[in-house]
């Protein structure tokens, strides 16, 4: 049996993944932090999770790792498992440099 299957706690994965979306609403993760995330939370490996999502491991690591420069449709991909999708945000008075 994969041990990424045994024993899993279904109120602790509710609590990561309520976690997770209330990161995701407060805007406090980088890309590559939801990215890695998701992944995590889906209990996949990186080749798993590229293959399920339809891109290439290479794009994935590049993604988890803040490299690159994704296309929306990847990172579209990406977040559809999870209900997500890229779209504008306005910029808290933190990462606009006011004080």
């Amino acid at each position: 049996m994969d041990r990424r299957r045994k024993n899993i706690d279904v109120e602790a994965e509710r609590a990561l993944r309520d976690a997770f979306y209330e990161d995701i609403a407060s805007h406090s993760l980088s890309i590559a932090r939801a990215v890695k995330a998701m992944r995590r939370l889906s209990r996949l490996t990186q080749v798993e999770f590229a293959k399920h999502r339809g891109i290439s491991l290479v794009t994935l690591k590049q993604l988890e790792s803040g490299k690159g420069q994704p296309k929306i449709e990847t990172l579209n991909k990406v977040g559809d498992i999870f209900g997500l999708e890229i779209a504008f945000v306005r910029k808290s008075k933190k990462s606009m440099g006011s004080e």
